[in-house]
């Protein structure tokens, strides 16, 4: 079973998890939020067991960081649906892997009684083809929203050509991510 739950992306100078939209937890928070690897300038990312998170609570975490957030709905590490807010107040949205998206999002006939008899078979194969084909459609658009809700960060990047570290190649490497490129095998997490 894989994770289901919601990665919270922001920018503190303060840990996330102090943040007043996550106070009500509970007693053991470090049960419920466990804190990503942190990133170059100040970004954190927060994983929230499912239920914990509410859209709601988006607004504020911006303005409290005074950075965009972006957060992700994922469901059983197969499928999400990012959401990305900036102080201007605009959202963005954007589905990740969109063959599970459009299985998840393709409905059921009201014809249809038993859900066992309609997944799978050629009716349901159809209709998710041509959801997937709306979600594919919707690609462009939300790389645009992605790449504005980004962008909303040069302040950021401002500060990091600013910046001063004992080695310039941590300045280099925060640089590269701000602009988007993909980290390296040695940079990234997992290696």
């Amino acid at each position: 079973m894989g994770f289901s739950g919601h990665p919270v992306f922001a920018r503190s100078p303060r840990p996330p998890a102090a943040a007043p939209v996550f106070a009500g937890l509970g007693p053991e928070p470090g049960d419920a939020v466990h804190a990503g690897e942190p990133r170059p300038g100040g970004w954190q990312t927060l994983e929230l067991t499912h239920g914990l998170w509410s859209d709601d609570d988006l607004p504020a975490l911006v303005a409290r960081t005074g950075a965009p957030v972006c957060v992700a709905d994922v469901s059983d590490s197969g499928v999400a649906l990012v959401t990305g807010l900036g102080p201007g107040g605009r959202r963005r949205r954007a589905w990740l892997n969109l063959d599970n998206a459009a299985a998840l999002l393709t409905e059921k006939p009201e014809d249809v009684d038993d859900t066992g008899l309609w997944i799978g078979n050629p009716e349901f194969d159809e209709a998710v083809r041509r959801k997937r084909a709306e979600l594919d459609a919707d690609v462009p658009a939300d790389a645009a929203g992605a790449l504005a809700w980004a962008a909303a960060e040069r302040t950021w990047i401002k500060e990091l050509l600013r910046a001063h570290e004992p080695f310039v190649e941590d300045l280099f490497d925060g640089l590269l991510d701000a602009l988007g490129f993909p980290r390296t095998a040695q940079s990234s997490p997992e290696a």
